[in-house]
């Protein structure tokens, strides 16, 4: 899939995202697939240019008009050296000027639930397990049991399973 393109003249870059009409984007740092920038909020790829005077400001791959903001026009005909633009490559645009640094900030700063219980459960003993940890892990094991396509697998399930029932009952008896 190609990219959308945008041969940027007029946006604001503040450190590492660059915001245009209404968007922030941030660099690939080279682990993009088509782009070199993906707006932050959905993810998709963008390539982005500076103003080339050579015009090659478009993706390799890229295909379709350029967009070019109409207040910018007169700037980008001075800077690539030309008198008017050919009208079927380009399209002139009004874009957003507002700049969503707060909303993109409280968008990639939302906490997120911390997970209930972290991956060393699956590492401990029985006798090391709080009576949560047993009851969460029960139910995992009786869902994997059910899931198991190898009768080998599901045995071995079992078995984890019954030994956490084990030890669930032995803390029931001794807590009475």
């Amino acid at each position: 899939m190609v990219p959308h393109g945008l041969a940027i003249y007029n946006y604001q870059n503040r450190g590492k995202t660059i915001y245009f009409n209404g968007k922030g984007f941030k660099s690939c740092k080279g682990a993009g697939i088509q782009g070199n920038y993906y707006d932050s909020e959905t993810g998709d790829e963008y390539w982005i240019s500076g103003v080339k005077k050579d015009m090659t400001d478009r993706h390799w791959a890229g295909g379709g008009k350029i967009f070019i903001e109409k207040r910018a026009v007169k700037n980008y005909l001075t800077e690539i050296g030309i008198s008017s633009l050919n009208i079927s490559d380009y399209e002139l645009v009004d874009i957003i000027t507002e700049v969503p640094k707060e909303r993109l900030y409280e968008m990639e700063n939302e906490v997120t639930e911390a997970p209930l219980f972290d991956d060393n459960i699956h590492f401990k003993q029985p006798p090391e397990l709080t009576i949560n940890e047993i009851e969460y892990l029960i139910q995992l094991l009786e869902q994997d049991e059910k899931e198991a396509v190898y009768n080998k697998g599901r045995r071995t399930i079992k078995q984890k399973r019954l030994l956490l029932e084990e030890e669930y009952r032995k803390r029931l008896i001794n807590n009475g």
